[in-house]
Order: C-alpha cells, then sequence, then structure tokens
C-alpha cells in the first residue's frame, strides 16, 4: 500500500497542477482518520449512523459515506457550482501575517473558516434538526477543522493564501506557496516514517495529545497564522514581511526536512482537536 502511495505522489509531483483545494485528499483524510480513531465510541457510532444516510445529500458525483470521504466532500461539491456556491468563502480566513492577529476583519458575517467550525459543530450537535442537515454539517466541520489547521488558509500577505507568491519545491519551478504546502509538502510530511495516522499519533505522548487538544477554534487560527508567518513565509524569506524575492526562491531538500515535522504537527493537532469537538457535539 505504501509503495503504491508513493508511487500516485510520484506521478503528482510530475504531473499535477496547482488545486485550488487546501489539503488535499491525502491531508483532510488523515486528518479524519486520526478524529476516527481518537474519538468516543459513542460519537463513532452516531457518526456511522448519519453517513449511512449519505445518499440524502443528493451528491452522488461527491460520496460520503465513511468521515474520509466526508472530510473531501466540501471541496467536491465545489464543482457543483452555483449549488453549494455560499460555502466558497468558508474555507478561509486571509489573515494579514504583517499586521497584528486580527480575526474579525477576514471574517464578515461569518464567512470565514474559524466561525464555520463553530456553526456547524452546533448544527451537529442539535438533534432537533433533520438527519440531512446534521450530516452536511458533520462533512463541513471535519473539512473545516482541516481547512483551519492548512496555514495558509488562515494567514497571509494579502496573496491569496500564497496563491500569487511563486515559489519553487525542488526541481518543480512556477508553483506558489499555497500548492506547495497543501499538497507536495503535506504528502511528503503525512508518508514520512512512521506515516499514516497510526504513525503520526504514535510520536505523541498522552500529556502532548492533551494539550493539543486544548483551545477554542479562533486559538488555533491564530496558531495557524503563526505557522504561516514563520514557516510557510519564513521558510523562503530572511523576513516573512519584507518584499517579495526577484528571484523565485526554492524550498531545497534542506528546507522541506525542517519543514516536515511543522506539518505533521499540523495534521496531528487537526485530527485530535477534531475529535475533541465531535466528542462534544455528540456524545
Amino acid at each position: 500500500m505504501l509503495k503504491i502511495r508513493c508511487l500516485i505522489m510520484a506521478l503528482c509531483l510530475t504531473f499535477a497542477a496547482s488545486p485550488a483545494a487546501a489539503w488535499w485528499e491525502y491531508g483532510h483524510e488523515t486528518i479524519a482518520t486520526i478524529a476516527a480513531l481518537e474519538m468516543k465510541p459513542e460519537t463513532r457510532r452516531e457518526i456511522a449512523r448519519l453517513l449511512a444516510r449519505s445518499r440524502e445529500l443528493e451528491t452522488p458525483t461527491c460520496p460520503s459515506s465513511t468521515i474520509e470521504e466526508a472530510s473531501v466532500w466540501p471541496d467536491c461539491i465545489k464543482e457543483l457550482k452555483d449549488r453549494f456556491s455560499y460555502a466558497y468563502s468558508w474555507h478561509y480566513q486571509n489573515v494579514d501575517v504583517c499586521k497584528p492577529f486580527d480575526q474579525k476583519s477576514a471574517c464578515k458575517d461569518g464567512n470565514c473558516v474559524s466561525a464555520q467550525v463553530d456553526r456547524n459543530a452546533r448544527l451537529l450537535a442539535d438533534r432537533s434538526l433533520p438527519d440531512r442537515e446534521r450530516l452536511q454539517a458533520l462533512a463541513f466541520l471535519v473539512h473545516f477543522v482541516g481547512d483551519l489547521h492548512t496555514p495558509l488558509h488562515a494567514g497571509d500577505r494579502g496573496d491569496l493564501g500564497g496563491n500569487r507568491f511563486k515559489a519553487a519545491y525542488g526541481f518543480m519551478k512556477g508553483r506558489n506557496i499555497h500548492t506547495i504546502w497543501d499538497g507536495y509538502l503535506s504528502d511528503r510530511s503525512i508518508s514520512t516514517p512512521p506515516g499514516e495516522p497510526k504513525g503520526l499519533l504514535s510520536e505523541l505522548s498522552a500529556d502532548q495529545r492533551a494539550r493539543m487538544r486544548a483551545g477554542t477554534p479562533e486559538d488555533w487560527a491564530r496558531e495557524s497564522w503563526e505557522t504561516a508567518r514563520t514557516f510557510a513565509y519564513g521558510a523562503v524569506m530572511q523576513d516573512p514581511c519584507g518584499p517579495v524575492p526577484a528571484e523565485e526562491p526554492v524550498i531545497t531538500e534542506e528546507i522541506t526536512r525542517k519543514l516536515i515535522p511543522v506539518v505533521r504537527d499540523q495534521v496531528a493537532k487537526g485530527g485530535l482537536r477534531l475529535a475533541r469537538l465531535l466528542d462534544e457535539a455528540l456524545s
């Protein structure tokens, strides 16, 4: 299985275009699986009951019969255009990393990722609502917790979450740091031994897991915003708020190895915090 995963990653590195999504599927699915491993049994049972009704969402091209499928459902439904266009701005909040943290500036009328984490957690917990509405809230919540832990969905330099900041990833030139962090770097980091969800969890003690679960979505947004400044921009610029380099910076193998623990940490936090929110909503 690992050899197949590596082959797929290699093909992606060679042929993939820059996606508009946050973590690529591997990242979102890993966060969802970590949550499934860490949640309470009664939470797991209620989620299974809701997911068993996934046909009620009436999105046959975007399945959601498992928590891993649900984790990428909100990206998949973007292809359905007008039907779900209202949710486009819920996947991110571009808070300026070169100014004091100000979430409200990027979260007008609740149209940002951290506000939608809170909102969908409330909807999921409301057992007076129809199962279809709670199932949709579940899929959004699982996905948006993942998005919130994607640094360039929490902070940027006015460059659309790094989409306008060109950089090279190893030999691949003409990419941007958003694509690099959401895809190439995250896939590499998660698959680095000990890889996969259980591998990431194996590196964390019980005390570390407890500390990671703490806080609020706004706390987590601030943390991801700081990661965007310090590591996403800081890895390719001496001054994260200085002028954009005239020559395309390169994320070398040496830089990549330094960033892998940062990305693994973000993914593990996302999964543990998602498990906590799901337990609070459903147990």
